[in-house]
């Protein structure tokens, strides 16, 4: 499938922003200290309160949405750590949605920016087929050396280079099977979304999370055709094509059907895309055809420690041994798992039932600086956001980082190798099949 980014219709500078919204903001100011951004730069136009108090100022006339205005949205990493501090609940994501959305294709932007966008929102996160191929060619970039040698070259092509994640090989870029049958009794069937990303760079969290969610006695059905949740769209000012991606992977994952006739639990592994897709009927709200499907949908979806706290954990339980796995071990909250969804214990039950040692990072939900094409677009920002989270990473004494969300996940990862750490990064979903696998090997 292949998106088109939709050029944005024109507007005068009061509809770029949802005024309205805006003035939910009382500049009370206790968002400033959860903004990396506003952290990192100690500017007011760099913090949610200074962003809303510009776009209120681009609606009412006062100011131009120039490139300076456009340029201060973009620092924004859509962490959305502001909402879980904000009195007046300001929803701040939808707001900076709304005004990238009509900035999409401005000439204020640079060139290099919106061609960068258009091939990457509209060609390829869409398409597994591109998405595949890309990586298969930096894999042989990789094992060439070459990409090693770019990433010494100065200037934004030595940026991206550097940022660029390892590609694993061919045998752990496959697809999951369609269909995984429940190990023992069977318990009830899932949904799992396989990602855009995940099968290219992290295909083994994919398959962990399969292999979990089957020894929970749950049968695991993969549709094709539907990769990509159209997150990355949304956060970057692509509505239109999020809304398409919305409804192709609502049409494929409801024709998979419970025993009680119902749509199945929709289990995913990556918070960005749990929070996204559970806010679908925000997104189809205007869409008589799709509205009410897409509000249906989002109350099926359920991030995988969610899901197997909430329905399946009791069931999981008996199948898990002793885990051996560098201790102490930190969990990581993905900005969009805890400040998106507010699920912050489920995780943390998940890995105290393990009966191992666990230390707290301290400021876990500050953002790591990844924020989908973040690292990509703004190298030298995202790593400069990551500092003092690796710093904190080093005071905890942990061996094992534990994540639960793609971009999070490689951005440590990423971090940690430039660094030279041995601290091991895995998915909550690795770990729990470190654990199946000792269990198995036990006896237990």
């Amino acid at each position: 499938m292949q998106t088109t980014p939709t050029q944005s219709a024109p507007c005068t500078d009061a509809q770029l922003v949802d005024y309205a919204a805006s003035l939910d903001c009382v500049h009370c100011g206790l968002c400033l200290r959860t903004c990396p951004t506003y952290e990192l730069t100690g500017r007011e136009s760099a913090s949610p309160r200074g962003r809303i108090h510009m776009m209120r100022s681009v609606a009412e006339g006062e100011l131009k949405p120039d490139a300076a205005f456009i340029d201060e949205l973009d620092l924004c990493l859509l962490c959305r750590h502001c909402e879980s501090a904000c009195p007046s609940g300001v929803n701040f994501a939808a707001m900076l949605e709304h005004t990238r959305a009509r900035l999409l294709d401005s000439s204020e932007r640079s060139w290099l920016v919106r061609r960068a966008l258009g091939l990457g929102l509209g060609r390829v996160l869409p398409s597994p087929r591109w998405i595949a191929f890309l990586a298969g060619a930096l894999r042989f970039l990789q094992r060439l050396g070459l990409v090693q040698l770019a990433s010494r070259l100065p200037g934004k092509v030595g940026q991206a280079a550097a940022a660029c994640p390892p590609v694993p090989p061919a045998r752990e870029r496959r697809a999951l099977p369609r269909h995984t049958p429940a190990l023992g009794q069977r318990r009830g069937s899932v949904s799992v979304l396989e990602g855009c990303i995940m099968p290219p760079l992290l295909g083994r969290v994919n398959r962990a999370t399969v292999a979990v969610l089957a020894a929970a006695g749950r049968e695991v059905h993969c549709p094709r055709g539907a990769s990509c949740c159209g997150s990355l769209h949304a956060h970057n000012g692509d509505l239109q094509g999020a809304r398409e991606l919305a409804r192709r992977l609502i049409d494929k994952h409801s024709g998979l059907l419970g025993d009680d006739g119902e749509l199945l639990p929709i289990v995913t592994n990556s918070a960005g895309c749990s929070s996204h897709m559970k806010h679908y009927g925000a997104l189809l709200a205007d869409d008589a055809d799709w509205a009410e499907r897409a509000a249906v949908f989002g109350k099926q979806v359920f991030d995988f420690s969610e899901y197997l706290v909430r329905f399946a954990f009791d069931d999981l339980r008996p199948a898990l041994g002793p885990l051996e796995v560098a201790q102490p071990i930190c969990w990581d909250d993905p900005c969009h798992l805890c400040h998106g969804q507010g699920i912050r214990d489920e995780p943390r039950a998940l890995l105290d039932a393990l009966s191992i040692e666990r230390v707290e990072l301290k400021e876990s939900e500050s953002c790591c600086g990844s924020a989908g094409l973040y690292s990509v677009l703004r190298p030298l920002d995202s790593r400069a956001i990551l500092a003092p989270r690796l710093a904190a990473l080093k005071a905890t004494g942990a061996r094992t980082l534990v994540s639960a969300n793609p971009g999070c996940q490689l951005q440590w990862s990423g971090g940690l190798r430039q660094t030279g750490s041995e601290v091991e990064v895995l998915h909550i979903a690795e770990l729990l099949e470190r654990a199946l696998a000792h269990g198995r090997e036990s006896g237990e």
